[in-house]
This record gives structure tokens, sequence and C-alpha cells, in this order.
């Protein structure tokens, strides 16, 4: 599915009150998840679904007669789907995606999946899509995976672990990275009444013929949430409620309450609506430190947000933004960099190191393909005028974007 065609959106420069209420799409994160676990055990029903292409994505594949599957920049789908197709016995497809996805090295996932017996094979590059995936009954229960590798590939083998004869053990090799996004996959098994267990190296799912539970309500985007957080970080005095969510959440985003803080930004929860508010004479840190090991997806929203107030910000944790939908580090590298910033980078981290005074303006911000860079450079409307090309990207995870932030344009 191609995002919708809106070429470059001109934001000027916004000087009125940040004052708004609206509701945020149900978590891409758990949509996905949820409709594989559907896909494998049917009498699962799913409410407040995600409206993002890559969950309409998803369901137009799981849903899809066709021996050709092209699912576009959606990594998570080309990473999930290829567990799902490995044991939809009695299949064959070749599952394909854009030039970019192409580039996405998923050989990882291919190796453990082959180990536990899945037929798959390279249709051009060796470790990178289209795969040819010929669906069977996978026969071993033992895994060994390295502990680094991005959260997708192991929650691709989670998703698919109770439909196994004997379950599904996974032994980690080396230290174990966005561990938020694999509890999240868990937490869905467990509330759908699979029982698992993550012990120091090794996480254990139990085979799993029936579901006992299921009703399933999706929370709200954290990540979509981070780009609130900024506009209000950003406003004089601004305030935003937004909905609907949990106090205690799934997401590893949700982070967000704690590290806006820092810029400023309090949250209060009122039943499933979260206000976002300016604390009242905040004296801003000059320099603030990250870690976002557990929480990459937010990255983008935080550089901005920092070079946006003049407040140096080093972010550590950031080695998987190179395999996203673009090399994020690059990307933020060179847009930061035409707004005025000195921006500082290694392959794990980045650091917004120093400022102009006001911000350049008419600035055409790049979007490569990726939905974060569009809406994470917005907020800066509140400080100077910004041009957004190829604007109608942000429909991958957040098509109401534009419409939400109408009233700041």
């Amino acid at each position: 599915m191609a995002h919708a065609d809106i070429g470059t959106k001109f934001l000027k420069k916004y000087n009125g009150p940040v004052d708004d209420s609206f509701q945020i799409t149900g978590s891409k994160s758990e949509s996905n998840r949820l409709l594989i676990l559907q896909a494998l055990y049917p009498s699962i029903e799913i409410s407040n679904l995600s409206n993002s292409d890559d969950s309409n994505l998803m369901l137009n594949a799981l849903n899809s007669s066709e021996t050709e599957i092209n699912i576009g920049h959606a990594g998570t789908s080309m990473r999930f789907l290829t567990s799902y197709f490995a044991v939809k016995q009695n299949s064959e497809i070749i599952l394909t995606g854009s030039p970019r996805m192409k580039e996405r090295p998923i050989k990882i996932l291919v190796d453990a999946l082959r180990a536990l017996g899945a037929k798959i094979e390279y249709v051009e590059n060796e470790g990178f899509p289209p795969l040819k995936i010929t669906g069977t009954e996978l026969t071993q229960s033992t895994v060994k995976i390295d502990g680094s590798v991005s959260s997708q590939y192991i929650s691709s083998l989670l998703l698919i672990a109770p439909t196994l004869a004997k379950g599904l053990t996974i032994k980690f090799e080396g230290k174990i990275t966005s561990i938020p996004y694999i509890q999240m996959t868990l937490s869905l098994l467990n509330e759908l009444g699979v029982n698992t267990s993550f012990e120091g190296q090794f996480i254990t799912v139990a085979p799993t013929k029936e579901i006992t539970n299921t009703n399933f309500t999706v929370e709200s985007d954290w990540s979509s949430a981070s780009y609130a957080y900024s506009f209000v970080a950003l406003s004089e005095n601004g305030k935003l409620d937004i909905s609907s969510y949990k106090t205690t959440s799934l997401q590893g985003d949700s982070v967000l309450q704690e590290i806006y803080k820092e810029f400023g930004v309090s949250t209060t929860f009122d039943e499933h609506t979260i206000l976002l508010e300016k604390t009242p004479n905040y004296t801003l840190p000059t320099r603030v430190e990250f870690d976002l090991v557990k929480a990459p997806d937010i990255a983008q929203t935080i550089a901005v947000t920092a070079l946006g107030l003049g407040v140096e910000c080093h972010m550590t944790g950031l080695h998987t933004l190179k395999i996203k939908e673009t090399d994020r580090i690059i990307a933020l590298y060179n847009e930061l960099t035409k707004l005025g910033g000195t921006i500082e980078y290694t392959d794990e981290t980045l650091t917004v190191k120093a400022f102009k005074n006001t911000l350049n303006s008419d600035v055409h911000i790049a979007t490569y393909n990726d939905h974060r860079m569009a809406m994470a450079f917005a907020p800066l409307l509140l400080k100077t005028n910004i041009n957004i090309d190829d604007a109608g990207v942000v429909s991958k995870s957040y098509p109401s974007f534009w419409d939400d932030y109408e009233r700041f344009q």
C-alpha cells in the first residue's frame, strides 16, 4: 500500500496557543502482533486496531490469496510474516517489498527458522528479501539467537511459538536489547492464555492448541504520542489531551513520561486520557543524556525537541536505527544540520551539540520514506517556518497526524 501523495507541506511559524485534544490510533506494534496471533487463532477479536498503513498491509497480506506478497516499506510485516508463512502448511509464497526492504537484513531470522525446520529460500541476494517460503511443520523446539539483534526477529519467533508441537525455547547469546518489545510480545501471549517464561538468557513458550482469552483492546500508540510531547515541550505554556492510554503499558515508548520531564512536560492520567502540560517557569537543563536502547523509535523526536529548545542532548543505544526505514542516524545528522545544529554521531550514538540562536527558516526536511522523520520535525513550526517533503509518508503509522495538528498549521 503506497502512502498518500500530498507532496511538500509548508508549515508557517505558529505563535498561537497549544491547547487541544485528540485520540491517537491503536498501537501499531500491538496491532501487528495481534493480527498474526488472530491468523493463527481465529477466535481472537481485536478492538481499537491501528489504522496505520503497516497494519493495513499486514491485514491484506494475511487475507491474500496471491502467490507473491509485496509489503512495501513495512519492516515489521516482513519479519512477522516470514515466520507466519513458514508455519502455514500447504502454502508457498514469495514475500517481497520495496527496494529499501531488499536492503534490510533478514538472515538472522531465516537462519533461526531454518534451524527449527523451516523451508525458506532467498530469491535474489543471500541474507535479504525477497524470500520464497514453503509452509511446513517445524519439528525442532530450541533455537539460539544473538540477543543484540532487532527485537522484531525475536518477536516473530515468539508469535508462532505456541503453535509448535513442543513450543519453543530461545537461548540468547550476548546482551539482549529492545527488551520492552520482547516483553510486549510475551505479555500479549500471556493475556491470551499462553504460558511463557523469560529468565536470564532463555525464553520458553508453552505449546497452546486453543486460546482462552479471545477479546483484546489495543492501547493507543506511545510512539505517536511522542510528537504531542514535543509540541508541548516547544510551546510556551501548552497543554494537550491525548487518548486512549493505560497507566501500565506494554509499550517501551511509554518511557516518554520520564524523558520529557527533563524538557519541562508533565504527564497526568485521567482514566484513559493523558494530559501533557508545560511546567510553569521551568528552567531547562543545559545538557541531557538518554540511553534509548529500550526505546529507539523516539530518538528522532527527542533530537528535534532538544534542537528546538537549545538543550545539548546525547543519546546512546541507537545501533538499531541504521536498519530502519532509512539509516535514521545519518538522516538526523543531515536534517538537523540544515536547521543550524551541530551534530556528532557514531554507529550507536547521536549528540545534538550546538545551536544558533534561531533556527534556519524555510528549510526543506527530507523524509527518506520514513514516517518518523516527517512527524518528528513538524513541531519545529513553533520555532520557525519549515517544509516537510513527502508529507504523506506519515500514513505508515499515524494517518491522521496532519489532521490532528491542523489547528497549529
